[in-house]
């Protein structure tokens, strides 16, 4: 059997690029996919792979949180990293002494990080993945998002998450607050939930979801509700249990 290698990526295209690349290298056994962070985590510890390519931008857990999760007493692969971005983690990981891999991947270049991995002794795995934990810990809550679509008529905008003031359902169609306008959103408020979790979102209604940056003022309404005002006048009404997310992510 070959290096038993595990692909975590949350686009199918990715992954099937990868598989083939993998495929046609020689001595590499594609165990399984994962296409998000808890899923890859159940594989590790049931399929116990060698190595783990890991996309780092995944809607939920995403890859800093899947190393953070990863500790003593499970199984711990090597971890390379694949990503489209971000320089600020390639530096940083490559100070680390781990190996990553730039979307769009060259064969040449998974080749060279497939044979670094045959080298790693088990305890080398462990040494490089707490460097790489002590790396990630600072970076998860910084992780760079990939944009927010929003569409006006028939146009397409891409939106950075600190622009958006709020998410707002209003049966199917989900809507984009800015302060300049707004926006439909193509996903559904939980799917935007999961992406926005590590990034200053706070679900405050089952309808809504709000940037704790935009939160001008919270008011008491009775004992269990909250009127949550943001910058652009836009309200919402909360429970008690939701305002206290948002009162925990400002550190009030």
């Amino acid at each position: 059997m070959g290096l038993k290698t595990l692909i975590v990526d949350d686009e199918p295209v990715a992954r099937k690029v990868l598989r083939e690349e993998l495929e046609s290298l020689g001595g590499v056994d594609v165990i399984g996919e994962a296409d998000n962070g808890v899923a890859a985590l159940d594989q590790i510890a049931v399929r116990r792979p060698d190595l783990v390519l890991l996309d780092l931008q995944m809607p939920g857990m995403g890859g800093f949180e899947v190393i953070r999760q990863l500790r003593h007493g499970v199984h711990l692969p090597v971890i390379v990293i694949v990503t489209a971005y971000d320089q600020y983690a390639l530096e940083a990981f490559s100070a680390g002494a781990i190996d990553y891999l730039l979307k769009p991947v060259g064969q040449d270049r998974l080749a060279e990080a497939i044979e670094k991995a045959r080298r790693i002794s088990g305890q080398e795995a462990v040494e490089r993945l707490a460097r790489l934990q002590e790396i990630a810990d600072p970076l998860l809550p910084a992780q760079r998002l990939k944009k927010i679509v929003g569409k006006a008529g028939d146009e397409y905008f891409l939106l950075d998450a600190s622009e958006i003031f709020a998410f707002h359902a209003e049966g199917d169609i989900v809507w984009i607050s800015t302060g300049r306008r707004r926006y439909q959103a193509t996903q559904t408020l939980k799917v935007l939930a999961d992406r926005l979790a590590n990034a200053g979102f706070q679900r405050i209604h089952r309808n809504a979801l709000v940037n704790v940056d935009h939160v001008r003022k919270m008011s008491a309404l009775s004992s269990q509700r909250w009127l949550i005002t943001l910058s652009n006048a836009q309200e919402f009404i909360a429970s008690k249990r939701q305002a206290r997310g948002i009162r925990r992510l400002v550190n009030w």
